[in-house]
């Protein structure tokens, strides 16, 4: 197997109610493809994540999928893919993930995907890892999240130079093409302990 850069991205398992969310889905699955860029995903042939994992194959992309054993039914594993990663739970399969990526892309999708970002920005935050953190913003899905995240900033719950981990856009081709040549802001090398001060991400 060839060795690539592979996006790791995080989405909804339903369609949601504007047919934008499927559209640049698709777009996400292509660009990734074309690029020559691996994507590792939840491992589900449904919703979005279906979508473009779909897309993706569809271009001869490479595509993984890590999905929990306890969720390979509710999502309907998807079993055409390069590579479908059957683990025992959440830990394992975000850990599995991670490990697997060279950068982060959130699409929209529900509460588990908002997890899942919020996961790989505290990440981000602390210094465990220095990967690019991407956020598709389609028609403003977005637009309360980040306010969210300005809201805490302006109370002083959250590091402006936090925020500047992420890469929000609505193009999905740029995105993808811009996202791996990204570079966060440099953070303490994970070695090295976080102060009490520091763990103020949210």
């Amino acid at each position: 197997m060839i060795d690539r850069p592979r996006i790791c991205v995080f989405c909804g398992s339903s369609f949601g109610n504007s047919p934008a969310f499927r559209e640049n889905a698709e777009r996400v699955g292509r660009a990734i493809a074309r690029s020559k860029l691996g994507l590792v995903y939840g491992g589900g042939r449904v919703g979005l994540m279906g979508t473009i994992a779909d897309a993706a194959l569809a271009e001869g992309g490479e595509v993984i999928g890590v999905i929990p054993q306890a969720l390979s039914s509710r999502e309907i594993a998807h079993h055409g893919l390069t590579e479908l990663h059957v683990v025992t739970g959440m830990h394992e399969r975000k850990a599995m993930m991670n490990a697997r990526s060279d950068a982060f892309l959130t699409l929209p999708g529900g509460v588990g995907t908002y997890e899942e970002f919020f996961e790989i920005l505290s990440w981000g935050a602390l210094g465990i890892h220095a990967k690019p953190i991407g956020l598709l913003n389609v028609e403003g899905y977005f637009d309360p999240l980040l306010a969210l995240l300005e809201f805490g900033a302006d109370a002083g719950f959250v590091r402006r130079r936090h925020l500047d981990l992420i890469r929000a856009s609505d193009d999905p081709e740029n995105l993808v093409s811009d996202l791996l040549h990204h570079a966060p802001p440099r953070r303490r090398p994970t070695s090295e302990t976080p102060s009490v001060g520091d763990l103020k991400t949210g």
